[in-house]
């Protein structure tokens, strides 16, 4: 990674609805405009994002999207509303962004959730995509949903059952989406030691799912501090309940406003959670995507897969 630096510039957004988004500037003033778009939905950035970008070439921008992170009001409060914090809001607010810092076109990287909210942005917006750096690719399909929070079950079936016991028997005999939509009623209980249990429960199947990874990073998910473990899970159970708001795969079949957007897809092939073929699909289906598979990453990355992206990111700086 590039050295550390602190951002030269920061603020919080009014996007409306009574959500305040915080936002920070790094690198070089006059660099290529780049945008991180985190993973989750609900992670918020941290500071090694900051190190992801040649400080001389690139002008960074990152932001905690509503509600998690520095934004405020912050998801792991009971009382906070999350209904007007869906991906459509969330484009919205990217856009807002942009137009706040006055430019024209940036490049946008991110993973994992962040993936399915660039590709949802670029394909509203692409005439303000300049590139797209993606490792980990994901868009959310209910297809994709399903598997993650019921089929990779199959291959931890105790640690599935741990995680569908908690939520009332009632909840438990239906699909994956009333199982989600469960958690998620448990997770804006009132009762703080509902929640607390509901989200540790969340955690420890995410934690599972990436246990095979022996070039990640353990415990990605439970090693957070306790509200920001609370404002993450309580956004993921809200996005995915829902399918993320998003027509069942709708990303894939609007690819093609991608074209003449440069693109590099970066996919570990052991990633469980998240199989390479989504990946493959979209490479397809997006006339200027590369993929490049790494053999030896799961979901949460491997040095091989670091020196892809800072690779991708490097050759787009001068562009």
């Amino acid at each position: 990674m590039y050295p550390p630096i602190e951002p030269y510039d920061h603020g919080m957004l009014d996007v409306g609805d009574g959500n305040l988004v915080y936002w920070e500037v790094c690198g070089n003033p006059e660099g290529k405009p780049a945008l991180v778009v985190h993973g989750g939905p609900g992670s918020g950035c941290s500071v090694n994002m900051r190190k992801t970008f040649d400080p001389e070439r690139y002008r960074a921008v990152l932001f905690d999207q509503r509600n998690c992170g520095r934004s405020r009001p912050h998801a792991s409060d009971p009382a906070t509303d999350l209904t007007a914090n869906t991906t459509h809001h969330l484009i919205a607010d990217m856009e807002l962004l942009r137009e706040h810092l006055g430019i024209d076109k940036w490049l946008l990287y991110g993973g994992s959730w962040g993936s399915t909210l660039i590709l949802a942005y670029a394909e509203a917006h692409p005439e303000r995509v300049s590139e797209i750096v993606i490792p980990a690719v994901t868009t959310t399909r209910r297809f994709e949903i399903d598997w993650l929070y019921r089929g990779v079950g199959r291959f931890f079936p105790e640690e599935w059952e741990r995680f569908r016991q908690g939520v009332p028997e009632a909840d438990r005999g239906g699909d994956t989406f009333a199982l989600l939509a469960a958690y998620s009623r448990l997770l804006s209980d009132p009762d703080p030691g509902v929640r607390a249990k509901a989200a540790r429960d969340w955690v420890t199947w995410e934690d599972a799912v990436i246990s095979l990874e022996t070039n990640g990073k353990p415990n990605a998910y439970s090693d957070r501090p306790d509200d920001a473990v609370m404002a993450m899970t309580r956004i993921c159970s809200h996005y995915f309940s829902n399918g993320a708001w998003l027509e069942e795969g709708v990303l894939l079949r609007e690819a093609g406003r991608l074209a003449g957007i440069p693109g590099v897809l970066i996919h570990g092939r052991l990633d469980l959670g998240g199989p390479p073929d989504t990946a493959w699909h979209l490479a397809r289906a997006w006339p200027d995507a590369r993929l490049i598979v790494v053999d030896d990453s799961g979901h949460t990355g491997s040095e091989t897969m670091r020196k892809e992206i800072f690779a991708a990111l490097d050759a787009f700086a001068d562009r």
